[in-house]
């Protein structure tokens, strides 16, 4: 596990997709480096299950001298062991045949139409722990100990890969796709050549600046619509929507959230890396999008066929949020990339997530993120009911979606409406700069904690604590809610509200936390806006509470339908859904 591995830095394939069979082929090279500084003599490679073999050869004399079929492991050898510093090459031929009809568990990546295979097909090299049993009652059945999700977040070897990959740091990438002639085939990388030859229809595809180690390959009979985005100084990048004809319902949304997002990154965090974004439908075996450079396969269910409905104010326009969010790991993933320990996706899933909402806010504004974060709220406190191990504070999640995209999100839009948007992006594109497109070792949710702490004012550096560092929860509650006419034509609203924050631990024990905190008390309208019925904010201010009873008046200029504390759900609340109650008129004695 700890044994020195050369690490992929060049991948050149040949990828041939027969969509009829359901077959698929690579043929290609790595070229691995000797980054450490010991000499390597024995290197681990595991191949996808299910892989025929036709070659897996060194460019130097090497044996086999153990091969596990099981496991899909060989270990080679070298006669000429490879010296620090030292690159070799790899040559391999790879044939995956789709043998009858499976029970269950058929390879729905491989179709007639909408293949979408990834780089995991390819050799692995070194050792991975994505082999090891999982799931603590299987290995209490093999007398092994419960196995931790991720590595400590300071531990100093996990940090020599990402949490993507442990076979290399950032490749050179080529490729050429090959399909039917009915069909388009797409890998990351730009468009080198394309023709056909021998009832093939061939796509060459390069890639002008390293990427990870990640990468995918497409091919269906796509409809394809372009358009383009121009930054501020005349940067042109084109944007290509590759979907099956007939899906059509979503396409503008999509290009839409595309340029709000390139807007938004580009002026708030740093440059875009690429010069094309493309987006590319498949079916909805799966129901997931999924970045990989300047490339993002999204499936039909979740954006393609979505249905919004555009005059229901409450409805959330999902392909343009799935859009912004996959958008965004331009950025959080394939900027900036964590270690593989604890928080990692705190740094690439958590930041899309506040990017794609602060996008949808620009967009729709803040009134209509109230639904979202409601969505985000509950589905935390599900995600911790549910948990089979411990929960962990954000700043250590071990891949947990409950964590990561629900509580972060709802945290991530808490922090930069405390601390305020723009100190927020100034702090995380600083962050960017620091660590962006680095080496091991990677970065970790400390280095991002410290630039979120320098941008906090002293007064607020208790919410980084709660948000990041603990598991906080609070149960406000809106107690009583009266208004009265004035004689000058407005409104006087009393509310009083109650306050309580709790800490709990990583099993769900909770005990109260002393509360000091700000905390938003809000008076709402309910009125039309471009012909919709929401909730039009008249007061909110952030008031410092203690745990218990509060009361405060306001005067409003219309009249109220409701008030409370938190209305808007930016803090984890155990019941979000009494923060706010009905006005009630105060009668007269």
């Amino acid at each position: 596990q700890r044994m020195a591995q050369p690490r992929i830095t060049d991948v050149k394939v040949q990828v041939d997709i027969f969509p009829k069979e359901r077959d698929f082929a690579f043929k290609g090279n790595y070229w691995v480096k000797n980054k450490t500084k010991e000499v390597i003599d024995s290197v681990m490679i595991t191949l996808s299950e299910d892989a025929e073999v036709k070659k897996l050869a060194f460019n130097r004399a090497a044996k086999v001298v153990h091969q596990n079929d099981d496991l899909s492991t060989r270990f080679f050898r070298l006669e000429q062991p490879l010296q620090p510093g030292d690159s070799m090459k790899l040559d391999f031929d790879i044939f995956y045949e789709t043998k009858g009809f499976k029970n269950s568990g058929n390879n729905t990546d491989i179709v007639y139409n909408g293949t979408f295979i990834n780089s995991q097909y390819l050799p692995d090299i070194g050792y991975s722990e994505n082999w090891e049993l999982g799931d603590d009652d299987t290995r209490k059945e093999h007398d092994l100990k419960p196995k931790e999700r991720m590595a400590a977040l300071t531990d100093s070897v996990a940090r020599q890969n990402t949490y993507i990959s442990s076979s290399a740091d950032w490749i050179n990438f080529e490729a050429t796709v090959s399909t039917t002639p009915d069909q388009i085939a797409i890998a990351p990388g730009y468009l080198q050549r394309e023709w056909q030859e021998n009832g093939r229809r061939y796509f060459h595809y390069k890639m002008d600046s390293p990427i990870l180690n990640f990468y995918s390959f497409l091919s269906a009979r796509y409809e394809v619509k372009k358009d383009k985005w121009v930054d501020k100084d005349g940067k042109e990048v084109a944007i290509e929507i590759y979907y099956n004809k007939g899906h059509e319902y979503n396409l503008d949304r999509m290009i839409k959230g595309v340029k709000r997002s390139l807007d938004y990154y580009t002026a708030n965090f740093s440059p875009y890396q690429h010069r094309q974004v493309r987006i590319l439908e498949f079916p909805g075996y799966q129901t997931f999008a999924q970045a990989f450079p300047n490339t993002i396969p999204y499936s039909e269910a979740i954006g393609f066929i979505a249905k919004v409905d555009d005059n229901d104010p409450e409805d959330v326009d999902y392909p343009f949020y799935v859009t912004a969010h996959e958008i965004a790991h331009q950025w959080w993933a394939h900027q900036v990339i964590g270690g593989n320990v604890q928080g990692g996706t705190l740094l690439s899933e958590t930041m899309s997530q506040y990017s794609a909402l602060m996008v949808m806010k620009k967009e729709y504004g803040p009134e209509r993120m109230k639904k979202f974060l409601e969505y985000e709220m509950d589905d935390y406190l599900m995600g911790r009911s549910m948990e089979s191990k411990k929960e962990l504070p954000l700043y250590k999640v071990e891949n947990q979606q409950y964590i990561h995209y629900n509580k972060g999100s709802v945290v991530m839009y808490a922090l930069a409406d405390y601390i305020g948007e723009d100190r927020l992006n100034a702090a995380l594109a600083a962050y960017i700069k620091e660590v962006g497109f680095q080496e091991a070792p990677y970065t970790n949710s400390l280095d991002f904690l410290r630039h979120i702490k320098q941008a906090t004012p002293d007064s607020l550096q208790y919410l980084v604590t709660d948000m990041f560092e603990n598991i906080t929860l609070y149960e406000n509650k809106a107690d009583e809610v009266t208004w009265s006419k004035q004689k000058d034509g407005r409104y006087k609203v009393k509310l009083t509200v109650d306050a309580k924050k709790f800490y709990a631990d990583s099993l769900g024990t909770e005990r109260d936390a002393r509360m000091n905190d700000y905390v938003d008390i809000g008076v709402l309208a309910r009125k039309k806006v471009n012909g919709h019925w929401q909730d039009v904010t008249l007061v909110m201010q952030k008031k410092r509470l203690s745990a218990g009873k509060n009361t405060f008046e306001f005067v409003v200029n219309e009249k109220p339908e409701k008030a409370g504390i938190d209305p808007f759900n930016k803090l984890i609340d155990r019941n979000p859904d009494d923060n706010v109650k009905k006005a009630e008129e105060k009668k007269a004695a």
